[in-house]
């Protein structure tokens, strides 16, 4: 199991309350894991990464392990400790302002 920590809004969005746990199989990627999000939550398609390109959305971060790897290939393996579910994969709302 993954663990995914969502935003507020996000979770409010799909009414779930604390992390989301889903099944991912081998080999265990952020695109793998956001598919898996999606299909479970049709609700948060477009609102991670846009509906066409399937690119990250530009004030959407993601961190593993506490690192962050948002700008990462999709396609890379999560670090072991993210794909065992012993740590989770945070998606994050980045701010701007000025």
């Amino acid at each position: 199991m993954i663990r995914v920590v969502l935003p507020a809004h996000l979770l409010t969005l799909i009414r779930v309350t604390g992390e989301v746990s889903l099944d991912v199989e081998d080999p265990v990627t952020l695109r793998a894991v956001l598919d898996a999000l999606e299909e479970r939550y049709p609700m948060l398609r477009g609102t991670i990464r846009d509906h066409v390109s399937r690119e990250r959305r530009p004030f959407v971060r993601f961190f593993a392990c506490e690192a962050d790897i948002s700008h990462d290939p999709t396609d890379a393996a999560l670090p072991p400790p993210v794909a065992s579910g012993t740590e989770p994969l945070l998606v994050v709302a980045a701010i701007a302002g000025g």
